[in-house]
């Protein structure tokens, strides 16, 4: 979904968007779990990383943390 450079950039507000999509997605997958209907069980992990990731980001913008962006992946 959002790697590091797709949030790179982003105001606080879009980032609260996103964070909140993000949380709607993995509240969707468990319900899925339960019903056994999740075709990819991997996806709650990566839904799970990409709300750490995004409430990181928001915490930085919070602080007012200017993180550089880096050229090497």
């Amino acid at each position: 979904m959002k790697s590091r450079e797709d949030l790179f950039g982003l105001s606080l507000e879009e980032l609260n968007e996103k964070l909140s999509e993000a949380e709607e997605e993995y509240d969707n997958l468990h319900i899925q779990k339960a019903t056994h209907q999740l075709q990819n069980p991997l996806r709650i992990r990566e839904v799970r990383r990409n709300i750490a990731r995004i409430k990181t980001f928001i915490r930085q913008h919070e602080l007012g943390i200017n993180v550089e962006k880096t050229e090497n992946a």
